[in-house]
């Protein structure tokens, strides 16, 4: 993505294996390599997952010691082996959304390196922030800006603006929220290079960008969330017991908190499974759709449907859980105890086909609170 928009980078393989490592070392030619973790998360150097390597034979060994490492529960499955660099000195910079401020942010430090979180609350001062106007981006001349507000030479100031620039384009070409790069270095001919890089990429831009598809680890990420993301659902894993369904951030959020302060009350303390937002105007499909997700985890023990009638119907939603019920039970899945709470638009309506359907383990509850403890209750036993 860096190479694409001109931001100076060295060259680089991915490898699979130890031998893929090895052979990527040989291409490569260069006296040293280094041997990078390719998982989505920071903190890869602290934790071990990038190594330096003199010969093919250690760039084969070394890639052995990070292939399966657990880095902040990644599994690394892929390197990078890219060639050495000869390092003067570390920066750090990075634009991000400041939501804050209806702005983008420009932060930038002649102090990179491993030690950047460190350094930002020890010494603030080290760290430049220059507010960057979304109208006018960065050109040469606020690259320029950044670049003497964290301190550089002379000498250096039109490189790194130059450098600043390309990384604004990558920022706004392909609809990010952040770009950080740490370390960008100045190597020992004083070129600056973009040694290692994050980006973090809008979702609500994903339709811009047909390309973005092809970054997705889709062997990192839970089958659950590929498969909600799949049929369209807003869908996040989490470690309980009670599964969630709403409509609506807001309310999936309070439900979480509910469910979590009830589950205190019970043995093993149940608490949410997931955070599953079925939005405004959900239909019947929408809903049979997030039960069936919820309930092939098999951490779930309960689930709670928190609907409040608004856009989305509550008869509507009561259909969905029967139709839900109807597909779960052909295919002979293991049906949990269900808690539903309807209320707002359609909610005598939704009562009425739910009683009638007279389904195997479902409970209805009047109240958010009554039915999160019930939820949780059913989880604890």
């Amino acid at each position: 993505m860096f190479e694409k928009h001109g931001v100076p980078v060295l060259r680089g393989q991915t490898a699979t294996t130890p031998q893929e490592a090895r052979a990527a070392a040989e291409q490569l030619g260069t006296p040293v390599v280094v041997v990078k973790a390719q998982v989505k998360t920071g903190g890869r150097g602290k934790a071990g997952g990038v190594k330096i390597a003199k010969s093919p034979e250690e760039a084969e060994q070394r890639a052995g010691e990070i292939l399966g490492m657990d880095i902040k529960g990644h599994e690394v499955r892929t390197v990078m082996i890219a060639e050495g660099a000869d390092i003067a000195e570390e920066y750090y910079f990075s634009i991000l959304l400041d939501r804050a401020n209806r702005a983008y942010l420009a932060m930038c430090s002649k102090e990179g390196g491993v030690e950047i979180e460190q350094l930002a609350e020890e010494r603030p001062e080290a760290l430049a922030r220059i507010e960057i106007d979304p109208l006018v981006g960065i050109d040469q001349a606020k690259g320029a800006e950044i670049a003497q507000a964290a301190g550089f030479d002379a000498a250096d100031v039109d490189k790194l603006a130059d450098v600043f620039a390309k990384l604004y384009e990558v920022y706004v070409a392909e609809d990010a929220t952040l770009v950080e790069v740490n370390p960008l270095v100045k190597t020992g001919a004083g070129e600056i290079i973009a040694l290692d890089g994050k980006v973090t990429l809008d979702d609500n831009a994903e339709f811009r960008h047909e390309d973005h598809k092809e970054l997705a680890d889709i062997a990192a990420t839970d089958p659950l969330e590929v498969k909600a993301s799949e049929l369209g659902l807003n869908y996040v894993k989490l470690d309980g017991s009670v599964g969630i369904i709403g409509n609506g951030a807001g309310l999936v959020m309070s439900t979480l908190d509910v469910v979590a302060y009830a589950g205190e009350e019970f043995a093993g303390q149940p608490k949410p499974a997931n955070f599953l937002d079925i939005g405004g105007g959900a239909n019947a499909q929408v809903m049979a759709n997030g039960l069936d997700v919820i309930l092939g985890d098999q951490a779930v023990r309960s689930v709670f449907v928190n609907v409040f009638g608004g856009i989305t119907a509550c008869d509507e939603v009561a259909k969905g859980i029967v139709q839900a019920f109807g597909l779960l039970t052909e295919r002979g899945a293991d049906i949990k105890p269900l808690v539903v709470r309807l209320d707002g638009n359609a909610a005598e309506e939704g009562r009425r086909i739910l009683t009638e359907a007279n389904l195997p383990q479902l409970e209805q509850v009047d109240t958010m609170d009554g039915a999160a403890k019930r939820a949780a209750e059913l989880a604890a036993n």
